[in-house]
């Protein structure tokens, strides 16, 4: 007998799936969040005999079944962990276990598309252009390519899943992708998909109003409570608020946090592992334990939301030869103004030091120092710089 125990997520359940195009009825599918992985794993392992063959996709073990896992395949049983997360990369030492994050072209890998590929190169799955298409919009959701490509489709493939069940959405992938010479949607799924759109867009701009900005180890982090569309979310707002360093998202529901970034200098993975999670370096996630709690939640819970930038403005405007003028919750006034060929910074009528080299620069420093918005056209008038 086959089983698999993979990710509550697309590309988890996409090894499910690959996984029944395979084995079809005789194997086992389970689906685990992070937190619930290594139980399963511990019970299948007091039960396992020689014979059953062990697949573990998009998810890695602790310590504890790492070693059982060892003695299993030692003592003649069959396993394989593929993951493509680098926090699972110490993985790599065992036989059994297969980590690759990217491919040689520098493609970022998924779960989904290694064991699509370990199916084929093992014999155990005939390859075809619909499940290769699959495949491919889920790797591309999964790595945020999609995003690069504008590859709708690879969203609206994340977004079906959400809108079905789990069972439901398998059955449905498992048989189309059986039947179909190419991966397509139905007319009913467009017109459900088309509306969802409109609903995370309005949960969007509802969420941005709920930002709170602070400072975590040197980072600057934008809180913010949300228990659907994660991924989205985090996108939106970090495109949104540039100067964060990160987003984390705390799902009280859930009691999980997810961390998002765009920025390639900040490794979110690392700071998810920090709290006994894991995940990509732009996009991962960890328990809401005490000390995540604390970090996320308690020590934040008094800040106020962060404004967005006046949006109807006529007169303040960012980049202007005028200056623009932004202000934060302590009535802080401060003044970005053009300086020869620098931007120069005015606050509460002090002007600083230090000058930078383009607006988008003295921008960034001041909503980083300040937790400021950009100021409305009232605010702007009766404005008179005078610097010290």
């Amino acid at each position: 007998m086959y089983h698999i125990y993979s990710h509550n997520d697309l590309d988890g359940i996409g090894c499910g799936i690959v996984a029944k195009l395979a084995f079809g009825n005789e194997i086992e599918v389970r689906y685990n969040s992070i937190a619930g992985l290594n139980d399963r794993v511990g019970r299948f392992l007091d039960t396992a005999q020689l014979e059953d063959q062990l697949f573990i996709t998009d998810l890695s073990v602790n310590e504890e079944n790492e070693a059982r896992i060892s003695d299993f395949v030692h003592r003649g049983g069959k396993a394989r962990l593929l993951d493509h997360h680098k926090t699972a990369l110490h993985l790599n030492k065992h036989e059994w276990a297969s980590v690759q994050v990217k491919y040689e072209d520098d493609r970022l890998a998924c779960a989904t598309s290694l064991f699509y590929e370990f199916l084929v190169n093992q014999g155990f799955l005939e390859p075809s252009p619909a499940a290769a298409e699959f495949v491919e919009l889920v790797r591309q959701y999964d790595t945020w390519e999609w995003e690069k490509h504008q590859n709708l489709k690879a969203k609206m493939l994340n977004d079906l899943l959400y809108l079905l069940s789990i069972e439901e959405f398998e059955e449905k992938m498992v048989e189309r992708l059986k039947a179909a010479e190419s991966f397509q949607f139905d007319d009913f799924e467009e017109k459900l998909l088309e509306m969802e759109q409109e609903k995370i867009k309005r949960y969007v701009r509802k969420k941005k109003r709920e930002l709170i900005q602070t400072t975590i180890n040197d980072l600057c982090v934008g809180v913010v409570h949300a228990e659907s569309y994660h991924s989205e979310l985090g996108n939106e707002l970090g495109k949104e608020y540039e100067h964060l360093d990160y987003i984390a998202i705390v799902n009280m529901g859930g009691r999980k946090v997810g961390f998002r970034t765009i920025h390639d200098s900040v490794d979110v993975s690392e700071i998810a592992g920090f709290f006994g999670g894991g995940g990509h370096v732009k996009a991962s996630g960890c328990p809401l334990t005490e000390e995540a709690f604390s970090v996320y939640v308690t020590n934040i819970f008094h800040l106020p939301a962060v404004k967005e930038d006046a949006p109807k403005n006529t007169r303040n405007l960012k980049q202007s030869e005028h200056g623009s003028l932004y202000q934060n919750h302590e009535k802080e006034l401060i003044f970005i103004h053009p300086l020869n060929e620098k931007w120069g910074i005015i606050h509460q009528k002090n002007k600083l030091e230090k000058e930078f080299p383009s607006f988008e620069e003295a921008e960034r420093f001041i909503k980083r120092h300040y937790t400021c918005w950009l100021a409305d056209d009232e605010k702007f008038v009766n404005y008179i710089p005078v610097s010290k």
